[in-house]
């Protein structure tokens, strides 16, 4: 299963650029990386990523990050999942830009992401 993390362009940069990351400055301050399923991306990009342009939507593959992943209840009771360590280039399946077009960030089409 693919979860998702969404990085502002600088994050994405330094990430490629160190090769780990503790992420943006919410997970530093959470000490974890914070990821959504498909279903819940588009509501994380609109609550926390609002008007933000330059974003690129990261893909991690969650059997990969073993027992460094746990799923926890968060916004409306719904299992997040949440790195404890740092997220490592190694990680990464695939990146992409998240455009946003009319204030509203588009998601890949036909992988689950709600709209």
């Amino acid at each position: 299963m693919l979860i998702y993390k969404i990085f502002r362009a600088n994050e994405w940069a330094a990430l490629r650029r160190e090769g780990t990351t503790a992420g943006a400055p919410i997970d530093i301050t959470d000490g974890y990386v914070h990821f959504s399923t498909a279903a819940q991306a588009s509501e994380t990009a609109a609550k926390h990523f609002a008007g933000v342009d330059n974003l690129f939507l990261i893909a991690v593959e969650a059997d990969a990050l073993g027992d460094a992943l746990k799923w926890e209840v968060s916004r409306g009771d719904a299992l997040f999942p949440h790195l404890y360590r740092e997220m490592r280039i190694a990680d990464v399946h695939w990146a992409q830009p998240l455009p946003l077009v009319d204030g509203v960030h588009q998601f890949p089409a036909g992988a689950g992401f709600a709209t």
